[in-house]
């Protein structure tokens, strides 16, 4: 089987792979992502996620043959670059020299009217997404609702520390949390530091119902937490006055579904 060769750095499909992967606003205008590595792109494939290009090395190709061909049946654009391309494109210290650009999926704005949602506002850690991320599929989360001030989840550091669970989970976009929760005819619960707050395990949560965690440094907004239901507090006896956003929501997670 013969592809198109690409060897050198100044390629422009070269140039606008690594833009793509270093920026978010650049990603948005695209409409399209770099999704780096075989197990990553197999997740994207198996979630109807379009590939409209395919980048690999010789190497990775003789290595990952089987699975590569059924990448190559899927995408519009397929090419065999060099090692030293694959090192200046790859987010990693050690590529697998196996790439996609990737077409955003359909930017979704509702719930559906049932399930069990964790909202992100103003998250700005990819490992936190990506923890969240991983945390949510694992328990059987019906999706999760993140903010457009939030970190990318189609970063290369987001979909790394995800291990590809932001491409299978339902992901819904807001601009306006206040005003998106305002919408919802789903239960709403802010998740706040303080004791005055409901314990999270004294709650029992509605079948359709949002669980909302704040950013890293300041928590929710005053307006997010004023539109909400129910305000919920993680008990602490220790002394740290906090928890890690994405410890945090692995909590809420798990009393939602329990």
């Amino acid at each position: 089987m013969s592809f198109a060769e690409i060897s050198g750095k100044d390629n422009g499909r070269i140039k606008r792979i690594c833009k793509l992967q270093t920026s978010s606003r650049f990603r948005k205008e695209e409409g399209c992502f770099v999704i780096e590595g075989l197990r990553t792109i197999d997740d994207a494939c198996e979630n109807s996620i379009r590939l409209n290009e395919l980048y690999f090395t010789s190497a990775a190709y003789e290595k990952h043959r089987t699975e590569l061909e059924k990448f190559i049946a899927c995408a519009d654009f397929v090419a065999q670059i060099s090692e030293s391309v694959a090192k200046n494109i790859s987010d990693t210290f050690t590529p697998q020299g196996i790439f996609a650009v990737a077409a955003m999926p359909e930017r979704k704005e509702e719930l559906s009217h049932k399930g069990k949602y964790i909202a992100l506002e103003n998250v700005q850690d990819p490992a936190n997404l990506g923890a969240v991320a991983r945390t949510a599929e694992a328990l059987g989360i019906s999706g999760i609702i993140i903010t457009d001030d939030s970190c990318d989840p189609y970063s290369p550091k987001s979909l790394r520390a995800s291990m590809g669970t932001l491409l299978r989970l339902p992901l819904i976009f807001t601009d306006d949390m206040p005003q998106f929760l305002k919408k919802t005819t789903a239960s709403t619960y802010a998740c706040v530091a303080h004791g005055e707050a409901e314990k999270v395990g004294k709650i029992s949560f509605n079948s359709f119902s949002v669980a909302v965690i704040g950013n890293e440094a300041n928590g929710l907004t005053d307006k997010t937490i004023a539109v909400c239901d129910k305000s919920i507090t993680i008990q602490m006896l220790g002394r740290a006055e906090s928890l890690n956003a994405a410890a945090a929501a692995a909590i809420v997670m798990w009393e939602m579904v329990k």
